[in-house]
């Protein structure tokens, strides 16, 4: 069974791209695209930005390591090229960075609510995009977050997978162990950046 992943709302305004580890034609939504950089080095793209020739591949550390394995980089870029080392682990690193990033912005844009207090009058204000539980924050707070949150709106994603400090020093107030995104396009960009960093980690660890 494929397993369910997070897209962004707007996905269907995307196109589609082959996947050079398992030849499925997927949205840009669920794939990282990769370019050539100096050397013929292979560099991640993730905002599909940098110029020339790109390759896709699925954003699935499993797939990302078979593409590795199996040459398809070479393949796809007609070319030898030269993978970084850990690349699958390079790539969940960059988008652990580009998702505490936005964190910020939606912080400075007014749609982040941190604390306990502030999130908990956010739930009963308004249904969130999401909800920012820090890794190593305690669990009674986190259940009663998860308690009010699914009274009041059913099913609200929850992004679990980031320490306190780092959620902290991504927006400007350290440590932060509850956090509420309201919608909008910070929301959506985040939703398209967790939902490829769920094929790296999981969003909510068990535990």
């Amino acid at each position: 069974m494929r397993r369910r992943r997070l897209t962004n709302p707007r996905a269907s305004l995307s196109r589609e791209r082959r996947c050079v580890a398992s030849g499925e034609v997927r949205d840009e939504a669920e794939l990282v695209r990769m370019a050539l950089g100096p050397g013929q080095q292979l560099v991640p793209d993730l905002a599909a930005k940098l110029p020339g020739r790109g390759a896709w591949v699925s954003a699935q550390r499993e797939l990302i390591e078979k593409a590795v394995k199996k040459s398809a980089f070479n393949r796809a870029f007609g070319c030898p090229v030269t993978v970084p080392e850990d690349l699958a682990g390079l790539i969940e690193g960059q988008l652990v960075e580009r998702a505490l990033s936005l964190l910020g912005l939606a912080r400075r844009s007014g749609d982040l609510a941190l604390g306990y207090d502030a999130v908990r009058l956010a739930l009963k204000a308004g249904k969130p995009a999401w909800r920012i539980e820090a890794s190593d924050g305690a669990e009674d707070g986190r259940s009663k977050l998860d308690r009010l949150a699914f009274a009041a709106w059913g099913d609200v994603p929850v992004a679990g997978c980031f320490t306190a400090e780092a959620i902290g020093v991504a927006t400007g107030r350290s440590p932060v162990v509850h956090a509420s995104m309201s919608r909008g396009s910070q929301a959506r960009a985040f939703t398209t950046v967790m939902g490829k960093l769920s094929g790296f980690r999981p969003l909510v660890p068990q535990g």
